[in-house]
């Protein structure tokens, strides 16, 4: 597949959970991120790839509301995320890189604050705080202080306030990072769970994690679209992915 191509197929298509159209963002005249445009439909998992500075958690704020776009429109499940913000925040979850967290309090703490911000009713939040405790293994430090924990546990209390509140899309940026081989594995299993039911927008640089989770990517590079399409399109015709990212990213040249 060529670069910029996209992922069809027939029959009727999925109703797109994540859309950007269009979006650019300018820093002076420093150009982030220029027209970058992709439709991710229900129940698909994609990574989302490019290297380091080339707009990737740039677009993932733009996708989630953190910040606006200087040219373009963001659409979750519908909801234009600048007109429709509480909306789109009801059906999203975002695990942004090394996300902000209330230090002084314990994961329990956190979480149930969180939930309560959320409106949530006490027996919902019951329920979801016992679901998120068990698949994000936080159950060994619910009642410990966040300033005492490991990096790695810390990026689990933020994978489960993004599912918190059960969303239907995930946008999920670098989830394993921090974490050791066996962390790493049980968020790859609960990313596999979870594709089941929703759809989730990946960021990551270990390739193999999106062979292991993912079935389509998009990749950008300095700031622009270089390739929508399967994961196997990333293998390119060597099934070398290291390979072919470096050639889509201009490494070496």
């Amino acid at each position: 597949m060529s670069e910029t191509a996209v992922v069809g197929g027939g029959g009727s298509a999925p109703r797109p959970m994540i859309e950007a159209i269009g979006l650019s963002k300018f820093y002076g005249s420093f150009l982030a991120t220029q027209n970058v445009t992709f439709s991710i439909p229900s129940g698909q998992v994609c990574a989302f790839l490019g290297p380091n500075g080339a707009g990737k958690s740039t677009t993932m704020k733009m996708l989630t509301g953190f910040l606006a776009p200087s040219e373009g429109r963001a659409l979750i499940a519908g909801h234009d995320v600048a007109n429709d913000r509480l909306q789109a925040a009801e059906v999203l979850g975002y695990l942004p890189e090394n996300g902000p967290l209330y230090l002084e309090m314990t994961p329990a703490g956190l979480l149930k604050f969180v939930g309560q911000v959320r409106g949530m009713s006490s027996a919902r939040l019951r329920e979801r705080l016992d679901f998120v405790a068990d698949k994000c293994s936080l159950k060994s430090v619910w009642g410990k202080p966040i300033s005492k924990l490991s990096k790695g546990f810390r990026q689990r209390v933020g994978m489960a306030q993004a599912l918190l509140h059960d969303p239907q899309v995930l946008i999920l940026d670098e989830p394993t990072s921090g974490l050791d081989p066996n962390q790493t594995h049980g968020v790859r299993e609960l990313i596999l769970s979870l594709s089941q039911s929703k759809t989730i927008l990946l960021s990551t640089h270990v390739l193999q994690e999106v062979k292991a989770v993912c079935s389509r990517v998009i990749l950008i590079n300095e700031g622009r679209l270089k390739l929508d399409g399967t994961v196997e399109d990333l293998e390119g015709s060597g099934h070398d992915m290291d390979a072919r990212f470096r050639q889509l990213t201009g490494a070496g040249r």
